[in-house]
């Protein structure tokens, strides 16, 4: 077959099979990636740190007889640690910090036969819904440039979306998967808390909030590599209830007839803008045609507690990353090490009392119960992935006086994600509507906790009934 553009056009499992028939390398998938990479990268400011000799040296060797040997993949730069490889989580204070150690998720990655090229960019420590870090600079989105990829996993969307590779490391602390999926026109899956190991360093971050997994072409390449990299790690402190099969099969699975609870309403009363309400009843209507019930309903959740109680676990969460990476540095980060939402938001984190974070987890909990309690009614729940079209860059800059109003901003534009986290179901965002100015919207499916058969199930069925990897960007290789 031709390379260069034909590879591009291609998910991981189509690639991976071109290597396991022999009619590529792995070392030509991942030429052509880094040639896709040089060509693209410059107008997006996606990935942030090649690492190209490494991904040559790994797709010359021997590779594992696995789905997805021998794909290009990209990590975010936030958690995944890559020996060797800077992991400055987009901060100035980690510019030279290098850990001596592969986290458990990237242990798994290669040992699937990803090859990893790269590392992309994310907004510092993964706080914002949008990627403009003061250390690498803003991605920009493929289908707008000057508009935001979306956060905190916006460098790999943003790479994905453009074709440099079919698929890129993700994780997800309020909605960092699903919120660039929907800004870059991408399938986003945030697994079940304890669903992929967060180790060796974390048992679990901000209380549970957080998961790792990736943005993805097509709804096959996230199952495969949900297959990959799940199970536990060796002293987790708890985990995700085993699937029944392995979750690739269930994406060739009939989902049968589904009951479907819908709301375009946001729980905190953020007004919810035209278009991002059309995605959602237009998933709803596509649901209803292809059999499943669809009633209007939402639980009645306080969205400002829930909000309340997000903000305070973020802020502990914040002053405690510090702490832990003064650890890890040698020293102790000063306002000038970080950028003043940052600081600001830990130095909120220290003035907290501990019982105060305690009844922030506590409200976290109680809100988890009362999804699941609604959920024993509806096999999934369905609301718009955000209230907004991708914003403007510089949308969610903080000015000097007024250092929490970047945070102050993202309660309005993600509404709907974080529900997931603080609850820990699985949770993803599918890419069936396009505004009037070509920009993608997401629809947001939330599942109950350890099935995600059921999301990647209907997922496959919507990908099928309106498919969405032909759409490109006008910046794509």
């Amino acid at each position: 077959m031709t390379h260069g553009d034909g590879l591009a056009a291609l998910d991981a499992t189509a690639q991976a099979e071109l290597v396991r028939r022999r009619e590529a390398t792995a070392l030509e998938l991942v030429e052509a990636a880094i040639a896709r990479v040089e060509q693209v990268n410059p107008a997006l400011n996606a990935v942030v740190a090649p690492m190209y000799e490494q991904a040559r040296a790994a797709a010359a060797g021997e590779l594992p007889d696995t789905p997805l040997a021998g794909v290009p993949f990209l990590l975010k730069d936030l958690q995944a640690a890559h020996a060797g490889v800077p992991l400055t989580a987009g901060s100035r204070f980690l510019r030279d910090f290098a850990p001596d150690h592969d986290s458990a998720l990237v242990t798994r990655l290669k040992r699937a036969g990803l090859i990893i090229l790269g590392k992309t960019n994310t907004p510092e420590f993964g706080i914002l819904p949008t990627t403009e870090p003061r250390l690498f600079g803003p991605t920009r989105n493929p289908w707008d440039v000057g508009r935001s990829a979306g956060g905190s996993s916006g460098g790999s969307a943003a790479a994905v979306a453009a074709r440099l590779v079919p698929m890129a490391h993700a994780n997800d602390g309020g909605g960092s998967i699903r919120i660039p999926a929907s800004c870059c026109g991408l399938f986003g899956l945030k697994p079940t808390r304890g669903r992929n190991p967060l180790g060796p360093h974390f048992g679990d971050v901000f209380s549970g909030l957080v998961a790792e997994h990736a943005v993805t072409i097509s709804v096959r390449d996230s199952a495969a590599l949900l297959d990959a990299t799940s199970g536990p790690d060796a002293g987790d402190p708890y985990w995700a209830p085993p699937p029944a099969r392995p979750f690739r099969q269930e994406v060739d699975a009939d989902p049968g007839r589904l009951r479907i609870a819908f709301t375009a309403e946001a729980a905190n009363g953020v007004p919810v803008q035209a278009d991002c309400a059309a995605a959602a009843r237009g998933a709803a209507a596509l649901c209803a045609e292809l059999g499943h019930t669809v009633e209007e309903a939402a639980p009645a959740l306080d969205g400002e507690r829930l909000s309340r109680a997000f903000i305070t676990i973020y802020a502990a969460g914040n002053a405690w990353l510090l702490d832990s990476l003064a650890l890890a540095v040698g020293r102790a980060p000063g306002p000038e090490d970080v950028e003043p939402l940052t600081w600001a938001l830990a130095e909120m984190g220290r003035r907290q009392p501990a019982p105060a974070y305690l009844l922030a987890v506590q409200t976290v909990q109680i809100i988890a119960r009362q999804v699941a309690r609604f959920l024993q009614s509806y096999d999934l729940w369905l609301t718009p992935t955000l209230a907004e079209l991708p914003p403007p860059l510089g949308n969610f800059d903080s000015p000097p006086e007024e250092p929490l109003r970047g945070l102050r901003r993202a309660g309005q534009f993600t509404p709907f994600t974080p529900l997931a986290n603080a609850t820990g179901q699985p949770a993803m965002s599918v890419p069936l509507h396009w505004s009037t100015e070509g920009l993608p919207v997401g629809a947001h499916f939330i599942g109950r906790f350890g099935d995600e058969a059921t999301l990647l199930r209907l997922a496959a069925q919507l990908e099928a009934a309106r498919p969405w990897a032909g759409r490109r960007p006008p910046v794509c290789a």
